[in-house]
């Protein structure tokens, strides 16, 4: 199950974030989004966890809980073709 977690702390590095889901089970990858010209976490990422039972025990314990002062957001991730298309014009599609 593929989760997607946001409100990081900024100073979180992908060891980090790993660990804090491996408390709760397998975990086969964990990436901290970063900002392609500062390098610096933007504040969200993604975690892999092969086991759904797993997975599903780390949402509800993370959920809310208090990671360097920031309560996280856990939630499945949705896949790539679910959400709207972007619009970088600043306007409305047409």
């Amino acid at each position: 199950m593929n989760l997607y977690v946001s409100n990081l702390p900024y100073t979180m590095t992908d060891e980090e974030f790993q660990q804090v889901f491996a408390a709760h089970g397998q975990v086969s990858a964990a990436r901290v989004v970063k900002d392609r010209e500062s390098g610096r976490s933007r504040g969200f990422g993604f975690v892999e966890m092969p086991v759904e039972a797993e997975a599903l025990t780390a949402i509800n314990t993370l959920n809310g809980k208090d990671i360097g002062g920031r309560p996280l957001r856990v939630v499945e991730a949705r896949p790539k073709e679910d959400r709207p298309p972007r619009d970088f014009r600043g306007g409305k599609r047409e």
